[in-house]
Parts: C-alpha cells; structure tokens; sequence
C-alpha cells in the first residue's frame, strides 16, 4: 500500500515584475532566504495577512519573514491552487 502524501501544495506563479525582480537577485542569501519565504506560502497560502482593499480586483496579501527579511506581496487565485507573487523585497 503506498504511503499517504502530505498536503498538497501550491504552485508558484511569478509576474512578470517579480520576475525581473527575480532576476536581480544575486547573492546565495537572497536566494535561500526567498525560497524559505516561498516555501512558506506554498504551504500556506494563507499565511500573508491581507492588505487594506477593494474587492474589485484580486486580494493582495502580504507575507513579511523579519527573521530571513523577506516581504512578499501575492494574491491567491479562486481555487487557491496558484500563489502569484506580485512583488518580492529581500
């Protein structure tokens, strides 16, 4: 009988901001420090507290790791099987 898997998580989705922002990461502690923040909401997608807002566009949330300085600005889609970053600061 194989063995029961985890919880699912989300797939990360990048905008096209985030990505060049992405791109102009360049130290090894960056990276570490936003994939730990990443790992972090693919789990949760809930995580990020929400951002004051109107409902007429996606809900932005924000996830802020002090610890790694990390701050991520993200929507989750309808079926909350896509984070979308929206912004990236390390």
């Amino acid at each position: 009988m194989p063995a029961p898997h985890g919880p699912r998580r989300a797939r990360i989705a990048f905008s096209d901001s985030a990505a060049k922002q992405l791109d102009a990461l360049t130290s090894e502690a960056e990276l570490h420090a936003l994939d730990r923040a990443l790992v972090v909401i693919s789990v949760d997608p809930d995580a990020g507290e929400l951002l004051p807002g109107d409902s007429t566009g996606p809900r932005l949330r924000q996830y802020v790791d002090d610890v790694e300085r990390v701050r991520l600005v993200y929507w989750v889609t309808a079926l909350k099987t896509v984070v979308v970053v929206a912004f990236i600061e390390v």
